[in-house]
């Protein structure tokens, strides 16, 4: 990492809710998703990402808003970088406490974000507070208080969508190669095999698989380990079991690959997450 760009990231005990606030300049983060969603605000400069097929411009003021498994990126198009804060809210979790105030939620859905980028300067507000709260480690009732502001303020920027066993809205062959990425993550996985499952040739397979998930399936699959990372690392596991037990060739590879995606090496993630020793 650059010596002009840092991190600094905090996971409340209670909650689980992790916490990030950090500065670039230039390049960011490669493409990658998260199993969590993601709810920040811009401080400080220009923070510009790829999301949904569309480039957004966050700037103070405007709330950025993605759901689990939204693939972007991240650059500062501006000389002076930018600066922004963030939290990782687990989706079990935000679905069994919005529980008490979408009373009459849908059986068989899940909540969904409908723009990626928001103009709400309350929103906006009630995300700072809950991330000074949490990362600050004020008391937990004042925590509390905060985390309950923020999620009143994201009922109004979330609906209900139904689940489905398969989504009518992706073409049948790429949800076959997800779903069977997402059972197989750790094994070395070749196209030929990949689109045997999915009934096609792997350039068709690629050619719908990249344009119903933005990622080729070799790139998605890097991804889905480095989510399942994230969790091993932040549970307290070490960096190398972490990696073979993902199907990484070694410590260093799943090292490369996790700073390029999350700005942090496996080390440091684990370390500031689960507050145990390195070694």
């Amino acid at each position: 990492m650059s010596t002009q760009n840092w991190i600094d990231l905090k996971q409340d005990a209670d909650t689980g809710i992790e916490t990030l606030r950090a500065h670039f300049r230039g390049h960011a983060y490669d493409p990658h998703f998260h199993d969590s969603y993601l709810v920040g605000i811009t401080e400080q400069g220009v923070q510009q990402f790829n999301c949904r097929r569309t480039r957004h411009h966050s700037v103070p003021g405007k709330t950025f808003l993605l759901e689990p498994g939204d693939i972007h990126d991240g650059d500062a198009p501006t000389e002076d970088g930018f600066t922004y804060r963030t939290l990782y809210l687990d989706p079990l979790w935000l679905e069994r406490e919005l529980g008490a105030l979408f009373q009459d939620a849908p059986l068989n859905h899940q909540l969904c974000v409908a723009q990626p980028l928001i103009a709400d300067p309350r929103l906006a507000q009630a995300t700072s507070l809950a991330f000074e709260t949490l990362h600050g480690g004020e008391l937990k009732i004042v925590r509390q208080t905060a985390v309950d502001g923020l999620l009143e303020r994201l009922t109004s920027h979330l609906h209900w969508r139904q689940r489905y066993g398969e989504d009518p809205r992706l073409p049948l062959v790429a949800q076959r190669a997800r779903d069977y990425l997402h059972a197989n993550a750790h094994l070395d996985i070749g196209l030929d095999q990949l689109a045997t499952v999915s009934g096609v040739d792997r350039f068709r397979l690629t050619r719908a698989f990249k344009a119903a998930y933005g990622l080729a399936p070799h790139a998605y699959l890097v991804q889905l380990r480095l989510s399942k990372a994230r969790r091993l690392l932040a549970s307290g596991a070490q960096p190398a079991a972490v990696a073979m037990e993902l199907g990484f060739a070694d410590q260093s590879h799943l090292g490369r690959w996790f700073v390029r995606a999350y700005g942090l090496t496996p080390a440091m993630y684990r370390k500031r997450c689960s507050n145990l020793p390195d070694a």
